[in-house]
């Protein structure tokens, strides 16, 4: 059954190298949304080891060749506004340097804050990647630039003898599970081009380069026409209701930050661990924190209640038809939305429960596949029409948050390259939820990428947002 949906679709294993295709829906949601900036993915790597530039440009090379997703190119045809991908046969991407004045220019260039001296240049770096868009000029100056590579590289040199690799992608052909893959796969393949052991390519496990629509399980995603319309007008009225975080500024041009929360390894113990005595998973709790700090965030009477929406992500790979690989790369998650009554002296552990359950149901019903088509649908709609958002603020959520965290050691191969540290996340300030937490479970401590929009939020905002949450999280874990 597999085999013949496979070859149905031209991708078994006597298939030639693939030309390229149409846009699947949800990749053409992303590809209306990174143009106001959101879906720009960045895996920003903090490396001690000087790199070794031409061994780094083979490593991404090889990457490209094991997986043709990251060698295409975003084609617009603005006839029809529609996208694909075009796949040209060998791989193209130049890794961009910078020395450490040219770097140090640069940070200087970046706009700041008053609370800038909390950031690190790491981290400014990879603020300025997120905020990096050359998928925006390519659609508004089509003629000029007919196809854009989805795929980019910089090094940037730090005065302290440190080094940043940032590898930025088009959030439709990188999930978060692409990007923890392409950091692994990089890490092993350097170390094959630096030992002069090349070996085969790691993305012949199975690339199948196909939409996420194309490999829903038949019957998975059926929904009447006449449930299609109730359910819009569900989504619509619903999220007229919904609160958000304070605004500080609608009106200028935005782009993405991002605060992060870390906890020490006994705290992150303690909540797993409570998280596993209660049968629920850790996006509950982080749910749960977050929408109680957002609430308190507002200084509201403790029987005043809001009603808050979150988005959840889930990797669909092993529920499709034929089951993925993480080594499949390309956006296979969806989102499920869900709404909660928040007031003050709520408990944590009741709240994460009751989002939990609300997951689960989601899933057992299958919504997961039978509202993609819906909630791609509104946030193109949002992006069009602004206006019908609070403060034109597009803020579809208060909060997002994945099903699973990634889970993450350092190894021989981190070592060997120096990684002292790394992030990865996505924007989110054309259209999306207020914060995005990207959870990681690294060397059993839990650090959380949380991306919101600026100056609609400010970092001294978020900061106490983040700080509530983790003083939420540790007390209730205690």
């Amino acid at each position: 059954m597999a085999n013949r949906k496979l070859d149905s679709l031209g991708l078994g294993p006597k298939a030639l190298e693939p030309k390229g295709r149409p846009a699947g829906v949800t990749e053409s949601s992303w590809c209306r949304g990174v143009v106001g900036g959101t879906g720009i993915t960045v895996l920003a790597l903090l490396l001690s080891k000087a790199p070794d530039v031409s061994a780094l440009q083979t490593a991404l090379h090889r990457l490209q060749t094991s997986h043709p997703i990251l060698r295409s190119k975003l084609s617009h045809d603005a006839a029809t506004n529609t996208f694909s991908f075009i796949i040209p046969s060998t791989s193209h991407l130049q890794l961009e340097s910078f020395d450490a004045t040219s770097t140090s220019h640069l940070l200087k260039r970046l706009p700041t804050s008053a609370s800038d001296h909390l950031v690190s240049p790491f981290h400014r770096i990879l603020e300025h990647e997120l905020n990096r868009n050359p998928w925006s000029s390519s659609k508004q100056e089509h003629h000029k630039h007919p196809d854009t590579a989805v795929f980019f590289a910089s090094l940037y040199a730090l005065p302290d003898n440190n080094w940043v690799l940032a590898l930025r992608l088009h959030t439709s052909v990188c999930d978060r599970t692409s990007a923890v893959t392409l950091l692994r796969e990089l890490l092993v393949v350097a170390k094959e081009v630096k030992e002069g052991q090349l070996k085969g390519e790691q993305g012949k496990r199975g690339e199948f380069n196909v939409a996420i629509e194309e490999l829903v399980p038949r019957g998975k995603a059926n929904k009447t026409l006449w449930a299609h319309g109730v359910d819009l007008l569900a989504y619509s009225l619903k999220s007229l209701r919904f609160s958000n975080m304070d605004f500080k500024d609608s009106i200028a041009p935005r782009s993405s930050e991002v605060v992060r929360l870390q906890m020490k390894p006994d705290e992150t113990r303690r909540l797993v661990a409570a998280c596993e005595a209660r049968g629920i998973k850790l996006c509950g709790a982080l749910a749960a924190a977050g929408l109680m700090a957002a609430h308190l965030s507002k200084n509201l009477r403790d029987h005043q209640r809001e009603k808050y929406a979150v988005a959840t992500l889930m990797d669909c790979r092993s529920l499709l038809e034929p089951p993925l690989q993480s080594c499949n790369l390309g956006f296979y998650h969806s989102a499920l939305q869900h709404t909660f009554d928040i007031k003050g002296g709520k408990d944590l552990w009741e709240l994460a429960t009751k989002f939990c359950m609300s997951l689960s149901k989601s899933i057992k019903t299958n919504k997961h596949f039978s509202d993609m088509d819906d909630l791609n649908f509104l946030m193109c709609k949002a992006i069009d029409n602004p206006r019908l958002t609070p403060s034109s603020a597009l803020r579809l959520a208060v909060l997002s948050v994945f099903e699973d965290p990634v889970i993450d050691a350092s190894n021989e191969s981190y070592r060997d390259i120096g990684l002292e540290d790394y992030m990865g996340c996505s924007s989110v300030h054309g259209a999306g939820p207020s914060i995005a937490v990207f959870d990681t479970i690294r060397d059993g401590r839990l650090d959380c990428a949380c991306v919101y929009p600026s100056p609609l939020h400010s970092r001294e905002q978020m900061q106490e947002l983040i700080d509530n949450m983790k003083r939420i999280l540790v007390s209730w874990s205690d």
